[in-house]
């Protein structure tokens, strides 16, 4: 397969040539030289690094740089995959950003009441391309979330997608992709925030004005 420039190149948001980007990549992968073994130890690395946290979300622009990423200790599904995709490219591997819509149906009534939907959209993952194959990787639980609520820890062993799993450990349903956007070379803000002011209204408009988040996290409430 011919690889596309645009695949490798750094971006403003996937910022692959910053120095800390570089650094974390390189941190993560160690001594192993094989792109499908550093795939999967960044993998991990991006997993489990950064503690998922929906709640505390800044949409401001800057706050989606893999470089201001790298430098949180907690984050949500699309900046984490913007970070993966950022230290793939950083490696020669060739990534995009990957985005579908799904329904979580072990969210909380709660939320799902503020957010008056049951709709996640723009759920991001990373999209490696390793020896000709491109692979869909979800980083956004880290396992001690997964441990916490009794949700199957994503895996990757260079030879198969990390998506969501669609059961919990004790055969509930949970994650359902119901609509694909694609992959994409950069991060496409403009037409997801568009989306979220249709979708979530004034609840997005809240977060994005005051660059933080519209709704306090609940011990209870496990999302997207």
């Amino acid at each position: 397969m011919d690889v596309d420039p645009g695949w490798l190149a750094p971006t403003w948001f996937i910022d692959s040539d910053d120095d800390a980007v570089v650094e974390f990549a390189h941190d993560a992968i160690g001594d192993a030289v094989e792109p499908r073994e550093q795939a999967v130890l960044l993998f991990y690395a991006v997993r489990d690094g950064f503690r998922y946290d929906p709640y505390n979300v800044d949409h401001a622009p800057g706050s989606f740089r893999a470089s201001t990423v790298v430098e949180s200790a907690s984050n949500w599904c699309v900046p984490k995959s913007v970070l993966l995709t950022a230290a793939a490219r950083s490696l020669g591997i060739p990534a995009r950003l990957g985005f579908a819509d799904v329904k979580n149906h072990l969210t909380s009534k709660k939320l799902s009441a503020s957010m008056g939907t049951d709709l996640f959209a723009w759920h991001g993952y990373s999209v490696l391309l390793i020896d000709d194959r491109w692979f869909k990787l979800s980083t956004a639980f880290n396992i001690e979330l997964c441990d916490k609520f009794g949700v199957k820890p994503l895996e990757f062993d260079g030879t198969a997608d990390a998506l969501m799993h669609p059961f919990d450990q004790a055969g509930n349903r949970h994650m359902e992709y119901v609509n694909e956007r694609g992959s994409f070379d950069d991060l496409p803000l403009d037409a997801m925030m568009a989306d979220f002011a249709v979708i979530y209204g004034s609840r997005v408009e809240a977060a994005t004005n005051a660059g933080g988040s519209a709704v306090e996290a609940g011990d209870d409430e496990f999302t997207a």
